[in-house]
């Protein structure tokens, strides 16, 4: 089992992959994307697919804090329906609420990153963050 997990946004999708028990998370990579031309980075996704045999892709979704669904929520939602069609595997998705926030924090404290470079790699560790969080849930809830 391994999955893919994917921050969403408007002009990048931050890449991480679990290791083949679906215990740890790694992050990627970042694809570049312009949503307001369609080009939505498909073609790297299906390489990275079949690179590293996934099984399904974990989403995040990031929620309003009332918990609500706003119109980025909507769009990372079409972007899972696409990756569903597309590649015929299971999506699913998590509340992300906060984690680019607190990637950034990370990144601020412990690593003492430019400005420039969190820019490079803030993505990353967000879908990073989005898909281990997912794991971790997972795992409690097969150990319950």
């Amino acid at each position: 089992m391994r999955l893919m997990g994917l921050d969403v946004g408007s002009r990048t999708v931050g890449v991480a992959m679990s290791d083949p028990f679906g215990w740890t998370a790694q992050g990627l990579e970042i694809i570049r994307i312009n949503e307001d031309k369609g080009e939505f980075g498909i073609a790297r996704v299906r390489e990275l697919v079949t690179q590293y045999e996934v099984t399904g892709f974990v989403v995040g979704l990031p929620k309003n804090m009332n918990n609500s669904l706003g119109p980025r929520a909507e769009k990372s939602q079409e972007y899972g329906e696409r990756l569903a069609t597309e590649f015929g595997l299971p999506v699913d998705y998590t509340d992300e609420r906060l984690t680019t926030v607190e990637a950034s924090r990370m990144l601020i404290e412990e690593a003492d990153a430019s400005r420039k470079r969190q820019k490079q790699v803030i993505d990353k560790l967000a879908a990073q963050m989005i898909l281990q969080n997912y794991l971790d849930a997972k795992g409690k809830l097969t150990r319950a």
